[in-house]
């Protein structure tokens, strides 16, 4: 991560949005297939691993869903952008350009293709850090 002097990219969703769905998306990305043990768990442990496991009735995806779908068009435009940011494909200084690539690809299945993203937090946060805003909300 690179700490920067320039000021903060101005966008049009708010840091604290965004920390809201880093926070999702990490509780999203470590849900496994129910049964999912390995040859090494442990027996006493076992029943902890259900917190993990993805069932019908766990609300973390559609929590995340709803969230991204609650975006207006240029929040959303923004949370795509910065998505891609962090995964390297644009810098800072082609933010721009990828804001008008997510205003052309930007429609209705924003949520199936920002959750299908496996590190999709991990994106956010190196997104949001590349264009000067902080990573948590820890010490704003």
């Amino acid at each position: 991560m690179t700490i920067r002097d320039e000021s903060p990219v101005d966008l049009n969703i708010s840091v604290s949005m965004v920390h809201e769905i880093v926070l999702h998306a990490r509780a999203y990305d470590v849900k496994v297939a129910p049964g999912a043990s390995s040859d090494a768990s442990n027996p006493i442990d076992d029943d902890e691993m259900r917190i993990l496991e993805s069932r019908r009735d766990d609300n973390t995806g559609p929590e995340l869903r709803a969230v991204i779908n609650g975006l207006n068009d240029s929040e959303a435009v923004d949370l795509i952008a910065l998505a891609w940011l962090g995964r390297g494909d644009f810098d800072r200084t082609s933010f721009e350009e990828a804001r008008a690539l997510a205003v052309d690809r930007h429609g209705d299945k924003n949520a199936d293709y920002l959750m299908g993203m496996p590190l999709l937090g991990d994106y956010l946060e190196e997104g949001l850090a590349e264009l000067g805003h902080p990573v948590s909300e820890e010490g704003e």
